[in-house]
């Protein structure tokens, strides 16, 4: 009889890397693939997520007539997998995808401009799923968080909202994934890791089954009110730094009119080279050194 638990763990961003280079052995790869963005790329992806990537990322290759598989499969590969089908026949007016592209703008800007924001991959305007456009990020995989890092996660998140109002001088219904993220992830600042100013190191946590709150009604209006007060400053933020960089989020919204796609090269040539470190970047240059070497020989790898 089993008298123990065994938790095993998804894979963190060496070992998904390991498992890349399992998984991409049957395959003809283009030469000069990045096996450690792959795996950047896939945060939160199990053994049988990477398996399914790579063997999407043949398919899509196959119905291209390629003769390797390249970087773009397998980036087409994981949007398929994590935001669904494109679909381009969605009709949408002018106005609509200005809009769309609006408010994509305004997520890649700030975080582009911010030090703790996730680093940047491509953003798009092309419906996806249940979505009509997107940013796209290398998450940071931290095994804590700061206060400083989750204001300016919450900054970025509530940017696409602040450049419709502020560009458009409306908001729309497209803010809604946005509004909930943030709500979830202010109330557990305020409420479990107390980081508030009125509630500090205090954490309303109860693990019993109980349909008794752990806190009196008294402080559940300020838990109430601390929320209100973090969302709205992170808030007016966004709209700042985008009111101080606002040439610059509109040349990036007309580029992405145009081209419906654009990558962290575009934002580049917009905005400047971002002055910081990815905390994937840092651990590979730490790991590289022992048993990480940062490119492979042995197997060519993959993409953005």
């Amino acid at each position: 009889r089993f008298d123990r638990q065994i938790y095993v763990d998804l894979p963190d961003l060496s070992e998904r890397i390991a498992v890349f280079k399992v998984h991409l052995k049957p395959l003809k790869l283009q030469p000069g693939l990045d096996i450690d963005f792959l795996a950047r790329q896939t945060p939160g992806f199990s053994g049988a997520d990477i398996a399914n990537v790579c063997n999407e990322a043949a398919l899509i290759a196959a119905r291209h007539d390629r003769e390797s598989v390249t970087k773009q499969d397998f980036l087409d590969a994981v949007d398929r997998i994590i935001g669904g089908l494109e679909k381009k026949t969605r009709v949408m007016t002018q106005e609509e995808k200005y809009a769309i592209a609006i408010h994509e703008a305004g997520h890649a800007s700030v975080s582009w401009l911010l030090e703790h924001a996730n680093p940047l991959v491509k953003v798009t305007i092309v419906p996806r799923g249940q979505s009509l456009g997107a940013a796209w990020y290398l998450p940071e995989e931290r095994s804590i968080s700061t206060k400083e890092q989750m204001l300016d996660e919450i900054c970025a998140t509530l940017a696409g909202r602040a450049a419709e109002e502020l560009f458009l001088g409306r908001i729309s219904s497209g803010a809604l994934n946005d509004l909930e993220r943030v709500t979830q992830r202010a109330y557990g600042m305020v409420a479990y890791l107390g980081m508030s100013e009125s509630l500090p190191n205090l954490s309303y946590y109860s693990n019993q089954e109980s349909f008794q709150k752990p806190y009196s009604e008294d402080t559940a209006r300020s838990i109430d009110a601390e929320v209100r007060n973090l969302i709205n400053e992170q808030y007016a933020r966004a709209k700042r730094i985008l009111s101080e960089h606002a040439a610059q989020h509109n040349a990036l919204a007309d580029l992405l009119c145009e081209h419906e796609v654009i990558f962290a090269a575009d934002v580049e040539h917009i905005f400047g080279a971002r002055p910081w470190k990815s905390r994937a970047d840092i651990l590979l240059e730490e790991q590289a050194p022992a048993e990480l070497p940062i490119s492979s020989e042995t197997s060519p790898s993959a993409p953005e």
